[in-house]
């Protein structure tokens, strides 16, 4: 077997500044989620009731005992996200620091690769990939962008409601809406062969139905759909439960898996080509944790196994579909 060459948590979100902006998405609770309109919702799937499993910083998550998704419930209205999104500290932080101050590590330890697998899936599975325009919902730094354009011939437009954000990537030369996808117009979207994108949004959603859906109607016939999210049936979201940093509300609304989502896709109308789980920190972050985790075969694994067998272990649970990372590859067939 091939052994991944492994980074670290600490590699993308080094410790001290992602604990100051968990910290101040605490205080962003207080100020802009606390006494709000609060909506009451099933299943994102199944449209079943769920069961609650845990409670955090005043969140409810529940679990549907039929697709095994996760999910907070009830959950704010839709507007105090909006505000949140638009211009919170939290956010600005995020975008003013933290992606400042780990751009460099993460162009090379994710967006490169990351790239490149797109780049690779369009090659796959649209014709006239020779020239393709990428949709970026939730662009965020614009780095995934700049990065596509240096590895195939590609022309960007980037979605993102953050202000902040919004800015940055104008600052870089790149066509910028500055909406939330669900405002987004068909004819706002190019002509021509158009890959549609978004990484580490889905689990942010109020509603996943609804945006799945805003994307597949202003998509036409061909397009590609790829897009990443945090899967609730990853080993270390199973074992950390509410101790993982993952499951961080208000941030984190929704973990599917790779079984749920395929089927929420396909209720959309959306022909699935790819569900997976790339991911490559599960084992990082286990072991980091290891303290706190009272499952007695992973808290006596964890303190047996080497580096090697760590590794080796993050190489299955990535190609059996048991990591928390879930990347997925979707097509719109149907004529508008």
């Amino acid at each position: 077997m091939s052994i991944q060459t492994p980074i670290t948590e600490d590699t993308i979100r080094p410790h001290d500044i992602f604990e100051e902006y968990l910290r101040l998405a605490t205080l962003d609770i207080e100020t802009y989620f606390r006494g709000v309109d609060m909506v009451y919702i099933d299943c994102p799937v199944c449209k079943t009731p769920g069961k609650e499993v845990f409670t955090k910083s005043g969140f409810i998550y529940e679990e549907c005992n039929h697709c095994k998704s996760l999910y907070v419930n009830p959950r704010p209205c839709t507007e105090a996200f909006d505000k949140y999104y638009t211009d919170s500290p939290s956010t600005k932080f995020w975008a003013t620091t933290f992606y400042k101050i780990t751009e460099s590590a993460r162009r090379e330890t994710l967006w490169k690769p990351k790239a490149n697998l797109v780049k690779l899936l369009i090659e796959r599975y649209q014709s006239g990939s020779e020239s393709i325009n990428i949709i970026d919902i939730g662009g965020g730094y614009g780095v995934f962008d700049e990065v596509i354009n240096a590895v195939m011939d590609a022309t960007c437009l980037i979605i993102e409601p953050s202000v902040h954000l919004a800015e940055i990537c104008r600052n870089k030369g790149f066509k910028t809406i500055e909406k939330f996808m669900e405002d987004v117009d068909r004819n706002e979207i190019p002509e021509g062969n158009n890959c549609f994108v978004s990484f580490e949004l889905f689990e942010h959603l109020h509603d996943p139905g609804q945006f799945l859906q805003t994307v597949y109607n202003v998509m036409r016939q061909g397009d590609l759909f790829i897009f990443t999210t945090l899967s609730g049936m990853g080993i270390d979201i199973q074992i950390l439960r509410e101790n993982s940093r993952s499951v961080s509300p208000p941030h984190h609304l929704n973990f599917m898996n790779p079984r749920s989502l395929a089927t929420l896709l396909r209720n959309v109308g959306f022909e699935v080509l790819e569900a997976n789980t790339p991911g490559k920190l599960d084992m990082d972050i286990l072991f980091k944790n290891k303290d706190i985790i009272q499952d007695n075969f992973w808290r006596n694994y964890l303190d047996y196994s080497t580096e090697h067998e760590r590794n080796a272990m993050q190489d299955f649970i990535a190609a059996n579909g048991l990591s928390s990372h879930m990347m997925v590859t979707c097509r719109k067939t149907a004529k508008n």
